[in-house]
């Protein structure tokens, strides 16, 4: 199996949808298809705000990763939080996740990205392992706090 990310365009919608519907239905984040596509289409088209990437073969994805842009004047520019990563259960424990999230920060920093963030539920244990082995570190005396709009 290969971590290997392509970068989300108009023609892989459908199959995006469907990762992140089984995403979605793991997760207990109830949306429709409607919403999804409403969510992701954007994102394949080019905005700027974000990107969504494929993981493993365009033909047959075996996951995904969405991250959206920002700014930091803390990091000295371009950010960017990893919004959605999911990997097909089947094809866990692989090292997959880990890899893709090697190889997105260092393509990435090409581009001019300075930091990259994540938010993980402090009890899922596999989670915290992956992400950490992809060299991502909690920040001490923080969280991430949100407002629903």
């Amino acid at each position: 199996m290969s971590a290997h990310l392509t970068l989300g365009a108009p023609e892989h919608l459908d199959k995006l949808v469907g990762l992140v519907a089984a995403f979605h239905a793991e997760a207990g984040i109830e949306m429709t298809d409607e919403q999804r596509r409403n969510g992701l289409a954007p994102l394949l088209e080019g905005i700027p705000h974000g990107a969504a990437y494929l993981i493993g073969p365009p033909r047959a994805p075996i996951g995904y990763v969405v991250i959206c842009f920002g700014w930091s004047v803390e990091f000295g520019g371009l950010d960017a939080i990893i919004d959605e990563i999911y990997v097909r259960p089947g094809v866990r424990g692989r090292g997959i996740a880990s890899e893709a999230l090697i190889a997105l920060p260092r393509a990435l920093a090409a581009g001019g990205l300075r930091a990259i963030h994540l938010e993980v539920d402090r009890t899922n244990k596999a989670a915290l392992k992956v992400y950490t082995r992809a060299g991502f570190r909690p920040r001490e005396d923080y969280m991430l706090m949100s407002r629903k709009l």
